[in-house]
């Protein structure tokens, strides 16, 4: 004899007490595990901690832009982000979107709709594997993606954000190329520049911080020309 199917976790993110306490009653009748987060940093580690299937988020958040919490999910899962938001102008939209959100509701809304746009989410999720581990260890190295936190041989390594960033960059694509153009344009914003020095001096300070030989990285490989890649 088979069990119930697990429930979907859905984890809600909004300032607005009311929406949360709405949301939450109504999911709950309808047979979703919810989790709630009021302010962007209890959002991520609530998504670290919980796994949720799906996430709804609003972008006018105490604490930092909605668009910041989609840019710390997507270091480490595919989870589907659905906005939930007041802001109407078009560049929102976008800029929510190209950040990573699978899709856009605006306030007032309707539950039936929401709950249709969650349910098609969950779909194609289920579809594409959707989700991924926010630890990543190998060898001496454990990443922890979502806490931001990087401890080699068991000891926490302290990196700056540049570092941070181009670290999560690699880590969030390996085993697959990136190139300087993309680390360029992701750590330092997206310019006209063609210097690849910044990148030179920081791999050399992640090689020394991270690897056991950094004149024979294991991890943190140089693809001569092209760019780099994280190697497991």
């Amino acid at each position: 004899m088979t069990g119930s199917p697990a429930p979907v976790t859905v984890l809600v993110v909004d300032d607005d007490v009311q929406i949360l306490r709405a949301l939450r009653i109504n999911l709950t009748a309808r047979g979703y595990r919810v989790f709630t987060a009021a302010c962007g940093t209890t959002a991520l580690r609530a998504a670290a901690d919980t796994h949720p299937d799906v996430v709804v988020l609003d972008l006018g958040l105490p604490d930092l832009d909605g668009t910041q919490v989609i840019a710390g999910l997507r270091g480490w899962t595919t989870v589907p982000i659905i906005v939930l938001s007041a802001r109407t102008d078009s560049s929102d939209k976008v800029r929510a979107l190209d950040q990573g959100a699978d899709d856009y509701v605006t306030k007032p809304f309707g539950v039936d709709e929401l709950l249709a746009r969650l349910r098609a989410a969950v779909r194609r999720a289920a579809t594409t594997g959707g989700g991924s581990d926010p630890c990543v260890e190998t060898g001496e190295l454990a990443i922890d993606l979502a806490a931001k936190v990087v401890r080699r041989a068991g000891v926490e390594v302290h990196l700056t954000p540049t570092e941070w960033s181009i670290l999560e960059l690699l880590v969030r694509h390996r085993g697959r190329l990136v190139t300087r153009r993309q680390l360029l344009d992701e750590v330092w914003g997206p310019g006209d520049r063609k210097e690849t020095s910044y990148l030179r001096v920081y791999l050399g300070q992640l090689r020394r911080k991270l690897e056991p030989d950094p004149a024979h990285p294991r991890h943190l490989i140089t693809e001569a020309g092209m760019g780099y890649r994280f190697r497991s």
